[in-house]
């Protein structure tokens, strides 16, 4: 076990709910959802927050949208609307320093968020 548990489910040394995996990303169920449907999409490679993407990143965070689109398919909220999050850092609301966009949907989503 690492001191990343993202890191750990990516190589498969904790245990969860994996509905997608290729060679760059995992997506798995989050563990307290937000929305009925509430999955995370987490690169292989750990990358700690946005602000530490490059140019390099660009290809990986492209992929991970095309993901998230074909997993909102998949889970049949793609045509009544679902949303894409990211959080930067403490005070932006990230808890696990593994750079991981956050996809909900099943419920009317407002915003400013509640």
């Amino acid at each position: 076990m690492s001191d990343c548990i993202f890191c750990d489910i990516v190589n498969h040394e904790m245990d969860s709910d994996i509905i997608y995996e290729d060679d760059k990303v995992v997506a798995f169920r989050d563990v307290e959802p937000q929305a009925p449907v509430h999955i995370l999409i987490v690169p292989k490679k750990h990358i700690p927050t946005t602000l530490d993407l490059t140019e390099k990143n660009n290809e990986l965070i492209g992929h991970i949208y095309q993901v998230a689109g074909k997993l909102a398919e998949e889970e049949e909220i793609d045509e009544e609307g679902f949303r894409v999050v990211n959080n930067c850092n403490e005070a932006g609301g990230q808890t696990v320093f593994h750079l991981h966009f956050h996809l909900l949907g099943g419920r009317s989503l407002q915003w400013p968020p509640g």
